[in-house]
């Protein structure tokens, strides 16, 4: 299969389940325990139906947002995700690259493969940084200083992943950082030659967000212990109240799934928040997102930009996403297996079948503007 014969998610998954290695497919395509909650999260949109208005006029449809007071072009963004240069030797370069010419946003991640200074220079693009809640108070204030020098506005901190959810896909073929693979993750590597060839002739692969505060080469740390044993389970309410005071700018907690968070976040100071299950990828058998988006949106009013990821495949969903009132939707799996199949030109070609999906539905639902999107246009089964 061809970049071009590419026209939907199942698509991109399919071309790149053929170039990675089944250790990296795993680690991308898996979720934790039986991954009933990943499931969850695509049925969850299934259930609900949509409603269009007809004979609207609607020669002209206007997709631009402003989320946390960045401007988009589109209602979806790139969200921060990690390892990024493992799945595409281009990494965070393609997805920053492509965001930029989508105009939308991009996260970067602790755990990115690109550093946060060098996306800054390259690209105007909005970019929001995302980190993890450290034992280290010091290296915590270090990054949000990090971030401040290159220009990043806003914060993101995931509050969902005070310890790594139980991926089970990775127990079995051994994934970690560094490599250390069973025979059969090995002999699955051994499948694909070109990623291996690519690996080995572009940059060597590093955590530059990290590099610089811990040591994660050779048997020193690897991903799995880094969150077992780095991260700071004892995060509470005072110690994001501290570090929203601090940042001084728009703030945003990523893994917020109840009402009476979201009020507690706005009542610190946040200016946003991600409902999202991690991807299914942490606590299996928790609700989806979408499931509890409008229950959020009620709580937070005007006094947070809530935001939603978690199983977006489609346009339709993005639009009930923001029927429900989600300022933007964040993509996840979506970018990542296109980045994985072709670098920039694939992460590209999704955005743009995304921004075709859009607009089409827009159209059919008769709405000129983001703002025409309501509850009434939603029916749930």
């Amino acid at each position: 299969m061809r970049l071009s014969a590419c026209h939907n998610f199942h698509d991109f998954r399919s071309l790149a389940h053929r170039r990675l290695p089944g250790p990296i497919f795993d680690y991308i395509d898996g979720a934790a325990d039986d991954e009933v909650t990943k499931r969850r999260n695509r049925a969850a949109f299934d259930a609900c139906d949509l409603l269009p208005s007809v004979l609207t006029g609607v020669d002209e449809v206007d997709l631009s947002v402003t989320v946390m007071g960045e401007r988009l072009a589109l209602p979806v963004y790139l969200s921060p995700t990690a390892l990024q240069r493992l799945f595409h030797h281009q990494g965070e370069n393609a997805t920053a690259a492509a965001a930029e010419k989508f105009g939308t946003m991009f996260g970067v991640s602790s755990l990115g493969t690109v550093s946060m200074e060098v996306l800054a220079r390259r690209h105007k693009t909005p970019q929001v940084y995302q980190f993890y809640y450290h034992k280290d108070r010091g290296l915590n204030r270090a990054m949000m200083q990090k971030a401040k020098e290159c220009g990043i506005r806003v914060m993101v901190l995931t509050v969902d992943s005070i310890t790594g959810g139980n991926r089970e896909r990775d127990l079995r073929t051994g994934f970690s950082i560094p490599f250390r693979l069973t025979l059969a993750g090995m002999l699955q590597f051994a499948l694909k030659p070109m990623w291996g060839i690519n690996y080995v002739t572009h940059e060597r692969f590093s955590l530059p967000q990290l590099d610089a505060h811990i040591d994660m080469k050779g048997d020193s740390l690897t991903i799995g212990r880094y969150f077992s044993e780095m991260l700071d389970p004892s995060l509470d309410w005072d110690d994001v109240a501290e570090m929203v005071a601090e940042w001084g700018g728009p703030f945003c907690l990523k893994g917020v799934m109840r009402a009476e968070d979201a009020r507690r976040a706005a009542d610190i100071g946040c200016a946003g928040v991600v409902v999202s299950n991690h991807g299914g990828r942490q606590l299996d058998g928790a609700r989806a997102g979408f499931d509890q988006l409008d229950e959020i949106v009620q709580a937070a009013g005007d006094r947070l930009d809530v935001l939603l990821d978690g199983g977006v495949t489609r346009g339709s969903h993005v639009l009930k996403a923001l029927s429900l009132g989600a300022k933007a939707v964040g993509l996840g799996r979506y970018y990542l297996f296109p980045l994985a199949a072709a670098g920039q030109a694939g992460v590209e070609r999704a955005l743009a079948l995304m921004q075709e999906e859009i607009l089409r539905d827009m159209r059919l639902m008769g709405a000129r503007r983001v703002a025409d999107l309501t509850r009434a246009n939603l029916r749930f089964r």
